[in-house]
Order: structure tokens, then C-alpha cells, then sequence
């Protein structure tokens, strides 16, 4: 049976330290994942620096230099492996070679074991290190997913405000916000309020008002002409909004704005 790991293990340094060279590439694959401080690595041509939760992964071939500059020291788990079902795993999808995951025991817990099982005295069984190697890269394949599902959220929540706030001074409707992130709009209100922990139409009319007092302080602009500018559309209807947040009507608290002048 080909050996499948090379070489593995957990390494930490406390002083200056460099590893690998930049100008000969890999000669197998490389899974490499920080835990502890920070390196800097040179990869693809680049120097970036890496810290706890960043994944390496690179392919027989590429470029890769670590160094350790600083007093802080670094710790990382490294494993260097080959065979049939690693190129045949590495093909499944284009593999980035820097990723941020969540550190946890279903990344952890193989790894380890890995590098108990390659450390036995006696002859290392082969067999459950190819099984635990495969079991180490689908939980590698899963922690990415999950790592870029989450970023994906992520923008798309951000994505929703950022419209709110600039379609704020025009009026603008629930499906116009679902329609600019691509979902329906039962999906969006959801969404937005799992993510802000209230409604599109809260945020809009929060940050709309947030606006008029704004205006309100600072200009001698009409009521009716900042309730059309911040996209109430009426006096009448801006009026309403802002006595129910603020328990007074707006002509009232600018005028307790100007005397606290």
C-alpha cells in the first residue's frame, strides 16, 4: 500500500524561523493550519500574513515559504500527503489555497490522530491513517463551505441595509430590496430580521428619521420640505411616524433643540 502521509505533526516556535522554499515547488500536497500566533508565508508570489483559523491548502508543485519574524510565536498543524484519493478529492473543486475556518475538534480531532497514528512505535497502520486522512479533508471540505456560506449571509444582509440607506429619501418597497440580493420577498423579510432583529420597513423608517433629526438641528429647512427629502412622502405621514417614536410632534422638538443651543 503507497504511503499516504509523508510527514505530520503540531509545531510551535518562539524564535526566528523559516521553512520551505519559494523558488521550488511542492512536492506533494500541503494542509497547513495556524492556531496559535502568526507567520508570514509566501505562496503564489505573495507574502501574507497568517493567524489563528487561516487553512493553507496547495498542491504538488506550488510555491511555499514560511517565515516566522516576531516574539510571538507560532503554532500550526502541517501535514505533507500523496496518493490516488488525494488527487482525486483535490479535483472534486478548485481548492483555494487560503481559506479562514472556525477552529473545532471536527478539524482537530483527526488531525491529532493522525499524528498519534504515524508515531507509533511499532509499524503505523496504514489503512486507518488513509481512512482518518479522508475523514481530516471532508471536515476541511465542510469548515470552508460553512466558513463561505456564512460570509455570503453576511454581504447579503449587508448588501440590504446599504440599499435601505441609500434608497432612503425616495419611497421604495419590500420587493425592490428582495429583488436587489435576488430573493423573494417572504425570504428577505425573514432574512433581514434574523440578521438586524427587525422588519426592512422598521430599519427604513428608523433610518429616515434618523436623517430628519438631523435636518432638523442643523437647518432651517421647512417640516414639509425634510419629510419629502427623507422619503416620507407627506408632512401628514412623517408627522405621525415621529410622534410615535419620539412621544412629541417634530415642531415641538426642534424648538427643544434650539433652546439647549
Amino acid at each position: 500500500m503507497e504511503k499516504s502521509i509523508l510527514l505530520c505533526g503540531y509545531s510551535y516556535h518562539l524564535q526566528k524561523l523559516r521553512r520551505g522554499n519559494k523558488k521550488v515547488g511542492l512536492g506533494s500536497y500541503l494542509l497547513r493550519l495556524q492556531t496559535h500566533g502568526s507567520c508570514i508565508v509566501t505562496m503564489e508570489g505573495k507574502d501574507l500574513i497568517i493567524e489563528p483559523g487561516d487553512l493553507i491548502m496547495l498542491r504538488p508543485g506550488s510555491s511555499y515559504e514560511m517565515r516566522i519574524e516576531g516574539v510571538t510565536g507560532s503554532g500550526d498543524y502541517y501535514l505533507f500527503c500523496q496518493g490516488a484519493w488525494m488527487d482525486e478529492w483535490w479535483s472534486r473543486y478548485e481548492k483555494p489555497s487560503l481559506s479562514r475556518i472556525k477552529l473545532g475538534e471536527s478539524i482537530l480531532h483527526p488531525w491529532r490522530q493522525i499524528i498519534k497514528e504515524s508515531r507509533r512505535l511499532n509499524e503505523e497502520n496504514r489503512e486507518l491513517t488513509d481512512y482518518l486522512l479522508r475523514v481530516l479533508c471532508l471536515s476541511l471540505d465542510r469548515a470552508v463551505t460553512d466558513t463561505t456560506a456564512s460570509y455570503s449571509r453576511s454581504m447579503t444582509a449587508i448588501r440590504m441595509k446599504q440599499f435601505i440607506e441609500e434608497h432612503a429619501h425616495q419611497p421604495f418597497k419590500v420587493e425592490d430590496v428582495a429583488k436587489h440580493v435576488q430573493l423573494s420577498i417572504s425570504r428577505a423579510s425573514h432574512f433581514f430580521k434574523e440578521c438586524y432583529g427587525k422588519t426592512i420597513i422598521e430599519y427604513a423608517l428608523e433610518f429616515r428619521l434618523s436623517i430628519a433629526v438631523e435636518r432638523m438641528r442643523h437647518t432651517n429647512i421647512s417640516m414639509e420640505l425634510i419629510a419629502e427629502s427623507c422619503g416620507f412622502g407627506s408632512y401628514t405621514y412623517f408627522h405621525r411616524v415621529f410622534r410615535h417614536k419620539f412621544g412629541i410632534p417634530p415642531s415641538h422638538f426642534r424648538k427643544l433643540e434650539k433652546s439647549f443651543r
